[in-house]
């Protein structure tokens, strides 16, 4: 590290105690940076943002209880210049859009992580936003869609759950023709075949998760 150069201090919040290990030893690598704390949860994560303040924030999306787009949009609303990447095993549109409207910097696979988390660190400290080109086509290729409403949201995960259309009714107090409704736009708009075809296609696109 350069004489006078000022090292960038990472926070790691992940629930898998391997992969933070794995990247305290990347990061721990690098003379111009370190892991200053770690959180396995998103509450844990905002505690240790508020008690660090680090200078990038590394961020898990899927973890027990508060997860990790609620968790970006409590520290963001602490402190508006927060840098956080998420790092996610979901390439999923939906998922990314979610992770960059909530404020963060870049989005990276888990799978890159050896590859490409230390310049992505870099980069996102010196001011720049990444986005993996693959992730990128992806996003490209659904600009412009509708996107699910709220309730349409809550449909297909029930569809997901293996819930009929009148059990569906029940479970939202909705009539079950209103359902049926929902069921033919969320098929119009995900461009799917039939029911399952509709819940393959949201959980790769990270509309929903199991």
């Amino acid at each position: 590290m350069a004489a006078g150069q000022k090292v960038i201090r990472v926070l790691t919040a992940d629930d898998h105690s391997l992969l933070r290990k794995g990247i305290r030893a990347l990061v721990g690598a690098e003379s111009d940076m370190q892991v200053i704390a770690e959180a396995s949860t998103g509450r844990e994560a905002i505690e240790e943002f508020r008690a660090h303040r680090p200078d990038v924030a590394l961020m898990d999306l899927q973890m027990p209880g508060m997860n990790g787009i609620e968790a970006i949009i409590a520290i963001r609303g602490e402190c508006p210049e927060a840098r956080i990447i998420v790092l996610s095993t979901y390439s999923g549109d939906v998922q990314v859009v979610r992770a960059l409207k909530a404020g963060a910097r870049a989005y990276l696979l888990k799978g890159n992580v050896n590859k490409e988390l230390v310049a992505t660190i870099r980069a996102v400290h010196g001011g720049q936003k990444r986005i993996p080109p693959e992730i990128a086509a992806e996003l490209a290729q659904h600009t412009g869609e509708d996107e699910l409403t709220e309730r349409e949201m809550d449909v297909l995960r029930l569809i997901a759950a293996g819930n009929a259309n009148k059990e569906i009714a029940v479970q939202l107090g909705l009539a079950e023709d209103t359902v049926k409704r929902h069921v033919t736009n969320i098929l119009s708009k995900l461009r799917a075949n039939d029911r399952t075809h509709a819940v393959t296609i949201g959980l790769k696109r990270g509309i929903i998760d199991l």
